[in-house]
């Protein structure tokens, strides 16, 4: 589709819970540093597709993945691979803010805590490099040690992407990050996707066709756990060559 270096490459990829198919061929291609919208119906497969790029399906009882997922030309579902590392590569970002009950310093330098990181300088710089990125280091530099779950809905969230960026990922995967804000907060994660995209890619899922629109280079059309249509945003927006895609877009289902 175009010259940038790709970061993920999927082929016939399939996904079954049990007996049920969740997921059916999926060929995509996921570029470096750009961002890439899943759309499509609820329960269409989107969330279980964005799992299955760092392997946390992997973690349901009965879960059978087929196909080829290659992060960075290696096979993630390879039996040596190193799924640790992938998921330090391959962060997440929830549709709920999720911050632990700890401190904002604590949600923050969990990770690299984990990670073998234990050097008190070296967190206190990771916490705040981290904020900037989100911009949130102004609002809350006074009151790290201050329980996260005070913080408000937006600010949560922004501190869960916070927490994701500490472990320096390639890649931010996000399941509807937005759905649970106000239309302010909101506004901040989508500005915030736009400064975060130079340095990660990212891989969004959204019910919302205009943020779809606004954040992202690529969109993806899932619809019954296929892939009907994936282009450059502008194209999907403006001339989808699927008239399913088409009718998804302009309200006619969904």
């Amino acid at each position: 589709m175009e010259n940038a270096s790709t970061k993920f490459e999927i082929d016939k990829l399939n996904l079954f819970y049990g007996s049920f198919q969740a997921l059916i061929d999926i060929d995509m291609t996921i570029y470096t540093n750009k961002i890439t919208a899943l759309i499509g119906p609820s329960g269409c497969g989107k969330s279980t597709f964005i799992r299955t790029l760092n392997r946390m399906n992997d973690l349901i009882l009965g879960v059978k993945t087929t196909g080829l997922v290659k992060f960075d030309e290696m096979d993630i579902y390879a039996v040596d691979y190193d799924v640790i590392n992938l998921r330090k590569k391959v962060g997440m970002v929830f549709q709920k803010p999720n911050p632990f009950p700890k401190t904002i310093f604590e949600n923050i330098v969990y990770g690299p805590k984990v990670h073998g990181e234990k050097n008190r300088d070296k967190l206190q710089e990771i916490v705040e490099k981290t904020l900037k990125e989100v911009a949130l280091w102004e609002e809350v530099k006074d009151r790290l040690h201050k329980p996260a779950l005070g913080l408000s809905g937006g600010q949560q969230q922004r501190l869960c992407i916070a927490r994701c960026l500490a472990v320096e990922p390639e890649v931010i995967l996000m399941d509807e990050p937005t759905s649970a804000l106000d239309p302010v907060a909101t506004s901040k994660i989508e500005s915030l996707l736009e400064e975060l995209v130079e340095k990660y890619t990212i891989v969004i899922v959204t019910h919302n066709m205009q943020q779809a629109g606004r954040v992202s280079d690529y969109t993806s059309f899932f619809l019954s756990g296929k892939v009907l249509e994936t282009d450059k945003t502008e194209i999907i927006f403006s001339n989808p060559t699927n008239k399913k895609t088409e009718e998804y877009i302009t309200g006619r289902f969904g």
